[in-house]
């Protein structure tokens, strides 16, 4: 209650203190001066904006009338920069109050002049010049020429491939990359469309992740062509490598019929790294450790060396272990 007194006593003095000093004769001659100042700013104003500038306007561009079978594989502008010069006073309308609206191109216009068109500023001079005042002068549209290129249902779907390199920090690796979507529709005039195979993203460098990381990557533009979408949603996954040891039986291959192979040993390590989340998925029937017949003709060695002929996608860093194994080769039985 104290409190709330002494806060009202010293927002009464303060009052007390503005009011004397507004009704002092300091502050009414300091008001008349700025008074004066804020006219004469006024002046100088209008004696600036009534000389001519230039400046550069932006328009919005549009197209209409696209029948649903045509795909434009042309990115337009989504608007043009104008330069235009005229008084100071015009154009800080333009700036912030006058709206300029977007300039349309009819399709219809162009759709029996081929599947590329060139269509030149000086054909929407007159749409944008009657949006502007009469004493404006429109000097320059950028870009001064508009490429129009289409096709007709000509398409086809492509798969998506990173472009780029994304790294793992120690001790993890990269385990995976999920594409979604794996493959994007691509359209294109036929000349351009069969040199297109594959859809690329925009180089992507990441290194040293730790953790699921998820990116959304444009698809690199081709000239005349169209991605549908444009783009990718990119998940990188992450895991911890591990270590891990499986015993495989030793298979020969290409062996006459009349002939059996005897190794010693008949199972043979396989020692590789691989994620902590695949770990148990992988046992020794994923690995095909061989003796290669043809192989033994060549071979001046006692031993004989093993081929690991099939083994997992998603493992790293095999060996074999032993790498070369004592064998016989026998004589079946029934064949003598």
């Amino acid at each position: 209650m104290f409190e709330k007194q002494n806060m009202r006593v010293r927002y009464l003095k303060t009052l007390e203190k503005i009011r004397n000093f507004l009704l002092s004769r300091k502050s009414r001659e300091f008001l008349i001066f700025l008074f004066f100042v804020f006219v004469s700013f006024c002046f100088w104003l209008l004696q600036v904006l009534n000389d001519d500038y230039e400046t550069e306007l932006s328009i919005p561009l549009r197209m209409k009338n696209v029948p649903e079978n045509v795909v434009l594989t042309s990115e337009l502008p989504k608007e043009l920069k104008i330069g235009v010069k005229d008084r100071g006073t015009v154009l800080v309308n333009y700036l912030l109050g006058q709206t300029l609206y977007p300039v349309t191109i009819d399709f219809t216009d162009y759709q029996d002049k081929g599947t590329q068109v060139r269509i030149l500023s000086n054909t929407l001079q007159k749409r944008i010049a009657s949006q502007l005042n009469q004493s404006t002068k429109l000097s320059t549209i950028k870009p001064d020429t508009l490429e129009l290129i289409y096709t007709r249902g000509e398409g086809k779907k492509i798969p998506v491939k990173l472009r780029g390199e994304v790294s793992a920090d120690r001790p993890y690796y990269l385990s995976e990359v999920i594409y979604s979507p794996d493959s994007v529709m691509v359209y294109a005039p036929k000349e351009i469309l069969d040199t297109i195979t594959s859809a690329f993203t925009e180089s992507l460098y990441i290194e040293q992740i730790a953790d699921t990381t998820r990116q959304r990557v444009e698809l690199m533009p081709v000239k005349g062509a169209k991605f549908t979408p444009s783009y990718c949603d990119l998940t990188f996954l992450v895991d911890m490598y591990s270590e891990k040891t499986v015993e495989v039986p030793v298979q020969g291959v290409n062996f006459p019929k009349d002939k059996q192979l005897r190794t010693f040993p008949s199972k043979v390590k396989v020692k590789f790294q691989i994620g902590l989340s695949h770990f148990n998925s992988v046992t020794a029937d994923d690995f095909v450790v061989v003796v290669d017949y043809n192989q033994l003709h060549k071979n001046e060695s006692d031993k004989c060396p093993l081929v690991l002929m099939q083994s997992p996608t998603n493992i790293h860093q095999i060996q074999l272990n032993p790498q070369e194994i004592d064998y016989l080769i026998e004589q079946k039985l029934g064949f003598q």
